[in-house]
């Protein structure tokens, strides 16, 4: 009985009041490193992403379509980003490491959008799971009329 007691708790800890926010490194392959931040100019055919490695702040310079598809503005902009989970429940989202996110949080200016991380598959689905994110690419997912559209940011060499 006192065992069959001591298992309830325990999962009750581990699925409703653990926070999986305690340290953010939850990799997509166990028992590895933190990747290090992304670092350098990263382009794509709307706009372009600059990371200065310090895993935080972003310079964001984005055309008008990219900027009314993802809610922020347009232009060069100084920003803050974070790579989230994702909505796993009961949690909700939560900082990650990138190679284990599916969105991106980036904040420039007043405006804040989440973007979800993905491709988008040649019948118009959308494709998320980790490890989409790398080094050299993030592909962004986002919707105009209710249509996914792909853009890729790759760095540039």
């Amino acid at each position: 009985m006192v065992a069959a007691v001591l298992l309830a708790a325990v999962i009750f800890y581990a699925l409703f009041i653990r926070n999986p926010r305690d340290d953010g490194n939850y990799p997509a392959v166990p028992d590895t490193p933190a990747p290090a931040p992304h670092s350098g100019l990263f382009v794509s055919d709307h706009g372009s992403l600059e990371f200065n490695g310090d895993g935080e702040t972003i310079i964001i310079d984005f055309d008008p379509e990219l900027a009314e598809l993802s809610g922020l503005p347009e232009g060069r902009q100084e920003g803050t980003y974070t790579f989230l989970s994702g909505d796993l429940p009961p949690h909700g989202s939560f900082d990650i490491r990138y190679d284990a996110a599916h969105e991106i949080c980036i904040t420039a200016g007043e405006s804040t959008a989440v973007i979800d991380l993905g491709i988008v598959t040649e019948d118009g689905t959308v494709e998320k799971s980790l490890q989409m994110v790398t080094p050299e690419s993030i592909p962004m997912v986002l919707f105009k009329d209710k249509k996914p559209i792909a853009v890729v940011f790759e760095l540039q060499k």
